[in-house]
């Protein structure tokens, strides 16, 4: 099985959801695909996939995007799983803290409140240092403006670091990935060097 986990304001919609969901289609396996729309709260999203995973015949691949990428951390680390970060938020609680207020969903459109509850939530999810480096494989672009690509290098030592010149933080070179992605669904623990 393969987990999506999407980032603030996304959905299970989202562009790099539905090239991953499309690669499956086009490519029959016995792999499932799991991707609905995350709670906006940290603590009801995590507890939604944690019950997918503990009920899964296999253990699954979790592959997450930006605040997907810091559940997916924390997932990964509990379960004992192996995880790709695409752009991941390392430190979500403080990079989302000043977005406290309203917003609306980039793809539903739904309105929604994030919360000072939702930045205690994110801050109970950190996790460091990581226990096991070797289980992530960190996608990352120089040319995200949203997150300092370097952070993410420096949060993920040790662990398996592909970094592409230019992009932007919805991972442009995502489609080139999900191949090996879906082969590392099959494969071993550790996605490490």
């Amino acid at each position: 099985m393969i987990i999506y986990l999407h980032g603030f304001r996304s959905s299970s919609t989202s562009i790099k959801a539905e090239q991953l969901r499309k690669y499956l289609t086009d490519h029959p396996s016995d792999d499932q695909f799991w991707c609905e729309d995350l709670p906006i709260s940290p603590k009801e999203a995590i507890d939604k996939v944690s019950k997918i995973i503990e009920t899964s015949h296999k253990p699954p691949l979790i592959v997450g995007s930006s605040l997907g990428g810091y559940y997916a951390t924390f997932l990964a680390e509990r379960f004992d799983l192996k995880a790709v970060l695409i752009n991941p938020a390392c430190r979500a609680a403080e990079l989302l803290e000043p977005w406290v207020g309203p917003h609306r969903n980039l793809y539903t459109d739904e309105k929604f409140d994030l919360t000072q509850a939702h930045i205690r939530e994110l801050r109970a999810l950190w996790i460091s240092p990581l226990m096991v480096p070797k289980r992530f494989w960190v996608l990352l672009e120089t040319g995200d403006a949203v997150l300092d690509f370097r952070v993410a290098v420096e949060t993920y030592q040790g662990a398996r670091i592909t970094i592409k010149e230019g992009g932007d933080h919805g991972l442009q070179s995502f489609p080139e990935f999900i191949p090996e992605i879906v082969r590392l669904s099959k494969g071993p623990s550790r996605l490490g060097p």
